[in-house]
């Protein structure tokens, strides 16, 4: 019995002494284990950051890639209550008055802003020179009438004494021939004594019709010179009725009938509005601008309108024909050609040609090339291409006004 107690305590047994070194690398393992995870896991949490990142900013590079542009659609005038154009006010007459005669001005009788009635004495003008022809002229006319008298006295002996035998007849065709000569001096000094006269009833200055006078240009004492264009004396315009002039699109012109009537607002947009009836049309469409020129009546005898005035038509919708309306920051110009970038469904922009009308300022007629429902790209960049992948963007372009402004209506 001693001996084995002993045994038991001299130290540890043999089996407890192997699985000591199995339990150390039990928990090595577990502890590699353990680190690997750990360390696997921040690998992990600190890579996905990284990973989302990556993929976000490639998704922004993508989005950067495709641009974003805002789209507006042509519209049609016919939505709306009709277009004004832009027209101008002429007076049913005018006349530009120049002197026929040669003189100084002795007087003048009215100024600018005179309302004068036909035949109405404007100016005098003082012709010594040519009172001295038309003396002249009345003497030699008299002289001659008297020599073609005692011609034709003369004449009628010498053929009786012929006829008697006495005198030869060379002799009396010589007397007839001298009559002749006599009634062709007193002829030609009579035509140009009735020209003298004429000219000298040209020293009052008078008024062809009854107007108002606009120009003055003369001064007493002014040299005046005959038939002088550069030299113009007075203007004079009739101003009742007016004429008012403007110009309707070829598409619109088979709705023109004599009689129609417009409205026509002169001066500011708050102006007052006067009925202009059509009297007559050109009858024929302009090839520069493709419109035809229209005439209009319109009553001033309140002296209410200026001739001159800047002056615009309402034409109704009713004559107007379907007229499609882009803004001009829709439109790309290359050389001479005009184009805009129409957008499809999926994205992908098509550069069209297309044929402009009229600049009514921001806005420009369309002929051809898009329709009511294309979307066109509006501020399209000069390099814009056909094929071109684009987003449009969720808010729309600022709306266009349905009537197009009447300040411009020229073609491109």
């Amino acid at each position: 019995m001693s001996t084995t107690t002993h045994t038991e305590s001299a130290g540890p047994s043999s089996g407890e002494q192997k699985l000591d070194p199995i339990r150390t690398r039990r928990r090595f393992r577990r502890i590699l284990i353990v680190g690997g995870a750990v360390f696997l896991i921040a690998l992990v949490a600190g890579f996905i950051p990284q990973l989302r990142q990556r993929q976000t900013a490639t998704a922004d590079t993508k989005e950067l890639a495709i641009p974003t542009v805002a789209v507006v659609s042509p519209i049609s005038n016919t939505s709306g209550s009709g277009l004004n154009l832009p027209a101008e006010v002429k007076p049913w007459q005018e006349a530009s008055i120049f002197a026929r005669v040669n003189g100084y001005l002795k007087s003048w009788l009215v100024d600018i802003g005179a309302h004068v009635q036909k035949d109405q004495l404007l100016a005098e003008i003082d012709t010594p020179d040519l009172d001295q022809q038309l003396a002249q002229a009345r003497s030699q006319a008299a002289l001659a009438a008297r020599s073609l008298e005692l011609a034709k006295s003369t004449n009628t002996k010498w053929q009786e004494l012929w006829h008697e035998g006495v005198v030869s007849q060379l002799d009396a065709e010589n007397t007839a021939t001298s009559q002749g000569t006599n009634q062709a001096n007193t002829e030609a000094f009579a035509a140009n004594l009735r020209f003298l006269e004429q000219e000298v009833a040209f020293k009052r200055v008078t008024a062809p019709f009854s107007g108002i006078i606009t120009i003055r240009n003369v001064n007493v004492g002014d040299l005046i010179t005959a038939n002088n264009t550069n030299f113009e004396m007075f203007h004079i315009q009739q101003t009742d009725p007016l004429r008012v002039y403007f110009r309707l699109p070829q598409s619109d012109t088979s709705h023109i009938t004599v009689g129609q009537t417009f409205d026509v607002q002169v001066g500011a947009q708050s102006a007052k509005t006067y009925p202009g009836k059509v009297s007559s049309t050109s009858g024929a469409v302009s090839p520069d601008s493709r419109t035809m020129l229209v005439q209009l009546q319109v009553d001033n005898s309140k002296n209410e309108i200026l001739p001159g005035s800047y002056a615009t038509v309402r034409v109704p919708a009713s004559v107007l024909g379907k007229m499609l309306l882009l803004s001009d920051n829709t439109l790309i110009f290359r050389g001479k050609d005009q184009q805009v970038g129409v957008v499809d469904a999926k994205g992908v922009v098509q550069v069209r040609d297309v044929k402009v009308g009229r600049d009514f300022g921001v806005q420009s007629e369309i002929l051809s090339g898009v329709s009511e429902s294309d979307k066109v790209i509006v501020n399209p960049s000069d390099s814009l291409a056909t094929g071109t992948i684009v987003r449009v963007a969720p808010s729309a372009a600022p709306s266009q006004s349905p009537a197009p402004s009447p300040s411009k209506a020229v073609k491109k």
